[in-house]
């Protein structure tokens, strides 16, 4: 029975890719000598935040995450990021792999919520490997095992190669999902205003509802 070990040693954002994804670098080591013919490799990723500091500002970002930080002893708990899958060539002793990992910029998702709020150095990630082995039984036919339940690794993917990521995909920007009743009367603002731009629209509800907030306040003011 071969026995691996899994290591991630690196991640960058993907240039060439139709959608937004990351690339993870894997090193998998088969410890008893044993031929790999391939792995039917997946992963499951998830996010650690227990496992990492996080400055006020942080903490205020993740506040719709996790709640007040007198709660985080309850609440940090770990986030689902996302599934990946890759398929591993034949090696003997150890091989380094790709691992293309999709990601979305929906705000909506709580691991992108999360992602967004961090300022500088890493997220604590935990990645679970599963999957199928093919390699070589002792009659010299085909073996075909399990990867264990128990194969895993940690990676503190750095904020920076995140933000790059994003700003690969979507430069200065991002997406909020609102219900069609909401787009069709932010549409029909938009062109009553004659407004180029979503943005310009949005732009323009905030600043009148700023000059409202400050003509209540000047109101209340004591004669």
């Amino acid at each position: 029975m071969s026995r691996l070990t899994f290591d991630c040693i690196g991640a960058h954002a993907e240039p060439y890719a139709a959608a937004p994804t990351l690339t993870f670098r894997l090193r998998i080591t088969e410890t008893t000598g044993a031929a790999i013919h391939a792995i039917a490799l997946r992963c499951q990723i998830r996010i650690e935040p227990a496992r990492r500091r996080y400055s006020p500002d942080e903490a205020e970002r993740l506040s719709d995450l996790f709640g007040d930080v007198s709660r985080w002893a309850d609440t940090l708990k770990p986030v689902q990021f996302t599934m990946a899958a890759t398929t591993v060539p034949g090696f003997s002793g150890a091989v380094e792999v790709n691992l293309p990992v999709p990601c979305t910029y929906d705000l909506e998702i709580a691991a992108t919520r999360y992602f967004y709020a961090l300022q500088d150095d890493a997220a604590p990630l935990l990645l679970l490997f599963s999957g199928t082995i093919f390699g070589k039984n002792d009659a010299g036919g085909l073996a075909v095992e399990q990867v264990p339940w128990s194969a895993e690794c940690t990676y503190r993917l750095p904020v920076k190669v995140w933000r790059e990521m994003v700003d690969r995909y979507f430069p200065g920007s991002g997406w909020l999902r609102l219900d069609r009743d909401i787009i069709d009367a932010l549409g029909r603002y938009k062109s009553r205003e004659a407004l180029p731009t979503w943005s310009a629209a949005i732009e323009t509800l905030l600043a009148a509802e700023d000059d409202r907030a400050a003509q209540n306040d000047r109101a209340e003011e004591p004669a």
